[in-house]
């Protein structure tokens, strides 16, 4: 299958030869991977006009889950796997984990994330760049780039806890509603990935802090990296949950984030840039663990972007930074150019290796 739908889905494991067909990610239907990359590059392997995304059919992929579902189990026995970290020792991760918790709005676009085929183009597209190392989502996603043969020597991270459904008033009960440990085992997927948020006037944040200790157990367990995205949360007046991004609350979120479960052997951080962004050094400054920033939502303006963009070169030059994880800002740039956007969070981590 690709993401043209040029391979017919009708039975077997017919639907599924995308997943075996190229070293590399394989949704660009027509040419290679490869082909694809050299043909979009600018001057130099720069940043090229805009790319278009690639049309994935919908139809093809709901046979094969109707027909043939466990052609998507035999398409990740066969994924081509790679290490996490590659000879830059830097990571640049796409996030599409945010629809799960119902957090489809990016900027004022509010269901911006809701068309599905839409979603895997991008992603598709993204997954196809020049340094893209992998892809953190949930199941119903990595099972369709899977299926789309997306996921050949690519970092793929299973999103785990998404019980925390935006806007609701459990909000803050991140429950474990994705991957399990097992589960990232099973399929051969590479890392997992947990959300922590703790308010201090809730006390069920106790719960959430103890199951995410027990997931960080679990994974170090099987030899699995799992990367915690820590954050201390409050509620405004008007009930709204917010994150605190003070340089005192993401120092606290990471020393309490880095001591959780028996052993931190596995254990990454996944970190917002701080309010100041100046406040960085002496943030990181509490864990030893390595980290990945948040890249988060930075908004529609240019003025924001190159904002947002200043705010992660600096960070990413920190001793304990070892990439960026975005979703939003990568994947629905406020001028639609998605491989403009991926090939300067590439450009960044290039200056900071």
């Amino acid at each position: 299958m690709s993401a043209s739908g040029g391979t017919s889905a009708g039975g077997g494991a017919a639907g599924t030869r995308g997943a075996g067909r190229s070293e590399d990610a394989g949704c660009i239907g027509g040419a290679s991977p490869a082909d694809a990359r050299a043909s979009r590059a600018g001057p130099a392997g720069g940043p090229s006009p805009t790319v278009p995304q690639p049309p994935v059919d919908i139809a093809d992929l709901v046979r094969v889950r109707a027909r043939n579902p466990e052609a998507i189990g035999e398409a990740a026995a066969r994924r081509r796997r790679r290490p996490l970290l590659n000879d830059t020792g830097r990571l640049l991760i796409v996030a599409a984990d945010h629809p799960a918790r119902g957090a489809l709005a990016v900027g004022d676009r509010e269901l911006a994330m809701a068309d599905r085929a839409d979603l895997l183009g991008r992603l598709c597209l993204a997954l196809s760049r020049p340094g893209v190392d992998g892809v953190l989502a949930t199941a119903d996603i990595l099972d369709d780039l899977l299926l789309l043969g997306a996921l050949e020597n690519k970092v793929v991270m299973g999103s785990m806890n998404r019980g925390g459904l935006r806007g609701a008033r459990f909000e803050l009960d991140d429950r474990f509603t994705g991957y399990r440990p097992e589960d990232i085992d099973r399929l051969g997927f590479d890392a997992g990935k947990l959300l922590l948020r703790l308010d201090y006037t809730d006390p069920g944040s106790l719960t959430t802090l103890e199951s995410a200790a027990r997931a960080v157990d679990a994974m170090a367990a099987r030899r699995l990296p799992v990367f915690v995205e820590p954050f201390i949360s409050r509620r405004t007046p008007a009930g709204a949950l917010v994150n605190d991004l003070s340089a005192e609350a993401v120092t606290r979120s990471i020393a309490i984030a880095s001591g959780l479960g028996g052993s931190s052997a596995y254990t990454w951080l996944k970190v917002p840039v701080t309010e100041d962004p100046r406040d960085m050094a002496r943030v990181l400054a509490a864990s030893t663990l390595p980290a990945v920033l948040l890249g988060g939502d930075i908004g529609d303006a240019p003025a924001d972007r190159r904002a947002a963009h200043e705010k992660w070169r600096g960070a990413l030059h920190l001793p304990t930074v070892r990439g960026l994880v975005a979703g939003r800002s990568l994947l629905y740039p406020a001028d639609g150019d998605v491989a403009a956007a991926v090939d300067t969070a590439t450009a960044l981590l290039r200056e900071a290796a």
